[in-house]
């Protein structure tokens, strides 16, 4: 069964930091770009981190560069999300997707919520 499942996600106070997992199976993980994105309540879902399929480029939303840095590990299929200095501006459902080519994998979202 391809999925991906992400997990990680909570509630954390103004710069506290959370480190998001997605875990991936029934595909060949090492073949696809990965990405996370979010989406908060009454707005669209945004582009927040992407890292190739070897896992040599990382690029980001300026909204994150500098907190956020995402990552995998190929042996594990998985791809992380370190979220540092959260703000509550950072609240959202963390979506994972992979993505080669037209085909396009979608996770079910984690929430993070950043509040004091």
């Amino acid at each position: 069964q391809v999925q991906l499942v992400e997990s990680g996600g909570g509630l954390v106070q103004p710069g506290g930091s959370l480190r998001l997992s997605c875990a991936a199976s029934g595909f060949t993980f090492s073949n696809y770009a990965m990405s996370w994105y979010r989406q908060a309540p009454g707005k669209e879902r945004e582009l927040v981190a992407t890292v190739t399929a070897a896992g040599s480029t990382t690029n980001y939303a300026d909204s994150v560069k500098g907190r956020f840095t995402i990552s995998r590990d190929n042996a594990k299929n998985t791809v992380y999300l370190q979220m540092n200095s959260l703000k509550p501006k950072d609240t959202a459902v963390y979506y994972c997707k992979a993505a080669r080519g037209y085909l396009v994998i979608w996770g079910q979202g984690t929430q993070v919520t950043v509040s004091s």
